[in-house]
C-alpha cells in the first residue's frame, strides 16, 4: 500500500524517486514540428502527474508493481530551443545512454531519433507496433522533411525498422493514396480503426505477435490512436478511434514479445479534459512496465 495518497504522490513516473534503473522513464517536451495544435511539449509533466492514480497497488492481472522493479525516472532530455533538426540529434545522443527507454512525448518526431539510438544498440532492424490515427510516413510534410508526420518514412528508408514486422494499428485520418500505396509496398501491415473494432483485441494482438515474431520490437503510441472521446487532449484529433480497455486488452496478450523500448507520444494537456488523456498515456506505459512474458 502507498505510504501517502494519492494526490501527494512525489512527482516523478508513478512516484519514483530514484533517477537510475534497467529500464528509464523520460520526458522528451518537443513539439516544434507539429503541424496542427501545439502544446505536447507539456505532454511529459502531464502524464507523470496523471500516473499517480497508477501507484497504490500491483496490476490486476499480471500482478506486477512497477515501483518494485529496477526503474527510475531519468527526468526530461535536453533540448535546442528552438532548432528541430538540433534537438533531433540532442534527443538521439542522450538516448544512446539507456539500455531500455520508456519515452514519455512530446510530438511523435521523437522517435525517429529513439530508433536511430536504439536500433545502433541492437544491430539489427526492430520490429515495431505503431498505434495511431495517422501513417507518419508522408516523405514530407507542408515542405518538412521531419515533422510529426515522417518518423517511419525515414526510420524505414534507413533501414531502422524491418517494414515487414512493422504494423499499424488505428489509422483512419485522410491520406493520399500513393503514400498508404509505399506503405504497404514496403510490406508494413496496416489496419484501420475500424477493421480493429470489428476484429477484436484478441484476433489484433495475435496478428500482432505474427507480423513481430522473435524480432526485437519497439512499440510506438501515439495517444490520437485513441478517440477523441477518450482522448481530447491531443494536436491531431481524429474520429472513430479506440478505446481504451481495447488498447488494454491488446497490449495484456502481447507481455511475451521481445520488447526493448516505447514511446508514447502527442498528449498536449492543454487540450485534456479532466486528465483523462493524460491519464491513458500514463496507463499505457504502466501496462507496458506490467507486462508478464
Amino acid at each position: 500500500m502507498a505510504l501517502v495518497p494519492t494526490f501527494a504522490t512525489p512527482p516523478g513516473f508513478l512516484g519514483l524517486s530514484r533517477t537510475e534503473g534497467e529500464v528509464s522513464i523520460a520526458g522528451i517536451p518537443l513539439d516544434l514540428g507539429v503541424t496542427n495544435r501545439a502544446g505536447s511539449r507539456d505532454g511529459p509533466a502531464a502524464i507523470r502527474r496523471a500516473s499517480r492514480m497508477l501507484v497504490d497497488g500491483s496490476h490486476p492481472t499480471t500482478g506486477v508493481n512497477p515501483q518494485e522493479l529496477p526503474i527510475g525516472d531519468a527526468g526530461d532530455f535536453a533540448l535546442a530551443l528552438g532548432d528541430l533538426a538540433a534537438s533531433l540529434a540532442r534527443i538521439e545522443e542522450q538516448a544512446a545512454q539507456h539500455a531500455h527507454l520508456v519515452a514519455l512525448g512530446g510530438e511523435h518526431g521523437i522517435t525517429l531519433p529513439l530508433l536511430r539510438a536504439l536500433a545502433r544498440r541492437t544491430g539489427a532492424p526492430l520490429a515495431l507496433v505503431h498505434f495511431d490515427a495517422h501513417l507518419d510516413t508522408w516523405p514530407e510534410s507542408f515542405g518538412q522533411r521531419f515533422s510529426h508526420g515522417q518518423p517511419f518514412f525515414h526510420a524505414i528508408g534507413e533501414g531502422l525498422v524491418d517494414p515487414k514486422r512493422m504494423i499499424q494499428i488505428g489509422i483512419r485520418s485522410p491520406v493520399e493514396p500513393e503514400v498508404l500505396a509505399w506503405t504497404r509496398a514496403q510490406g508494413v501491415t496496416v489496419i484501420s480503426a475500424i477493421e480493429a473494432h470489428e476484429a477484436g483485441p484478441a484476433a489484433l494482438a495475435a496478428a500482432i505477435a505474427d507480423k513481430v515474431g522473435p524480432a526485437p520490437a519497439y512499440l510506438s503510441f501515439d495517444i490520437d490512436a485513441l478517440d477523441p472521446s477518450m482522448a481530447p487532449g491531443t494536436g491531431t484529433p481524429e474520429v472513430g478511434g479506440l478505446f481504451t480497455w481495447q488498447v488494454q486488452s491488446v497490449l495484456r496478450r502481447t507481455g511475451g514479445l521481445d520488447w526493448r523500448g516505447m514511446d508514447v507520444v502527442e498528449v498536449a494537456p492543454a487540450y485534456d479534459v479532466a486528465e483523462i488523456t493524460a491519464l491513458a498515456a500514463a496507463t499505457i506505459a504502466w501496462e507496458y512496465l506490467c507486462r508478464r512474458g
